[in-house]
């Protein structure tokens, strides 16, 4: 078992990462709390997969279990289930010392989270993410929330938790297609700060998607690792944590576009809107030509979606995806803020972006559909 720790004073936790963690899942959350029952929140695709071998992890522990079943999908990160999982909580008379686990992929650990953070004013949480993307993203560094028709995590509180738990075999139940949506959050490290993170994973990225237990370990760690450092650096999201949305700014918008559901994941959206990116880096004169290239071909060798054509059905005009974009988190004084690259490893925070650079990059992508 590898571990990292996220070192926020008070609010310090560790993120295991390793096999076989839902099964120790007792023991390693007696470590952090005597409490003897908990909480579980989880959806209908993993609780099949998933919620016994947990619950008899906790029961080895002494600790008794319920479980609220949502169901699968963006849709539920939203006000009708956040209710019902409050109001579930409350029902079950958890109190302030409790802690709540969240058992899933981001929609879970960001609903659950976002319960958590509000439920009599704030109480603990664990995430046990079952998914590559929350694994590396979404159950490191305290956002929760739920989505707005006005767009995609609008709603939410800055919640750390208690502890999270990376098992590497429950990626093994993953699709294919959602694995690769996964990586696209891995493979985002690399561009934004580590140009050996990115060498390495165009070498070993083929071999963790097949399978390779050992490359998954290593991926998570150091995707954990990077995540963190930045997370201690800026909690809040006030400068460097922004680095962590390269690519999201357009991958934001192409998911209001498409509904938030099955035609483009979030990590698909992320690989198509770094490629973006660096594309739009590239015409500013920021980084080097090569630099897109090269993002494009990796992440195409990987079998992922690197363009807007890859995108089925039909898609909003350029000024139409830009007018989306407006309704981005990072957007401060009504000014848009681009995560760009001077290279591959070398990512920064701009608001001094060109409008008309930005609908050419939008216009000329769509002009390939």
């Amino acid at each position: 078992m590898e571990t990292v720790h996220v070192g926020l004073g008070d609010r310090a936790y560790d993120i295991h990462i390793g096999p076989g963690l839902l099964s120790q899942a007792g023991t390693l959350i007696s470590k952090i709390s005597s409490r003897k029952r908990m909480m579980i929140v989880t959806e209908e695709n993993v609780a099949p997969l998933h919620l016994k071998t947990l619950q008899d992890g906790l029961a080895a522990a002494g600790i008794q279990s319920e479980a609220l079943i949502l169901p699968a999908g963006e849709g539920t990160k939203s006000w009708p289930y956040f209710e019902q999982t409050v109001e579930w909580l409350l029902a079950q008379k958890v109190e302030r010392k409790d802690l709540v686990i969240a058992l899933g992929g981001g929609v879970i650990g960001d609903l659950t989270g976002f319960a958590a953070a509000t439920l009599r004013r704030g109480v603990g949480f664990v995430q046990i993410p079952t998914s590559l993307l929350a694994q590396v993203d979404s159950s490191v560094g305290g956002k929760t929330g739920i989505n707005a028709p006005q767009g995609k995590n609008l709603i939410g509180a800055f919640h750390q938790p208690s502890l999270v738990l990376a098992d590497i075999d429950v990626l093994e139940t993953m699709t294919p297609r959602d694995f690769l949506s996964g990586y696209g959050e891995v493979v985002k490290y690399g561009m934004l700060g580590d140009a050996t993170f990115f060498e390495w994973l165009e070498e070993w990225g083929p071999k963790l998607a097949a399978g390779d237990q050992g490359a998954r370990i290593a991926a998570v760690k150091r995707s954990c690792e990077m995540k963190a450092d930045i997370v201690m650096r800026d909690e809040t999201e006030q400068g460097d944590r922004a680095l962590l949305n390269l690519g999201h700014t357009f991958c934001h918008a192409l998911e209001a576009a498409t509904g938030y559901g099955d035609r483009l994941l979030h990590g698909e959206g992320v690989a198509i809107g770094c490629a973006l990116a660096f594309e739009l880096s590239s015409r500013l004169g920021l980084c080097s030509q090569e630099d897109p290239s090269r993002v494009r071909a990796h992440l195409k060798a990987m079998g992922m979606k690197t363009d807007l054509s890859d995108i089925e059905g039909a898609l909003p005009d350029a000024d139409a995806l830009l007018d989306l974009m407006g309704q981005d988190k990072k957007v401060v004084d009504g000014q848009l803020r681009f995560i760009l690259a001077r290279e591959i490893g070398d990512a920064f925070v701009s608001a001094d972006v060109p409008k008309d650079a930005v609908l050419k990059v939008l216009q000329d992508a769509l002009d390939q559909c």
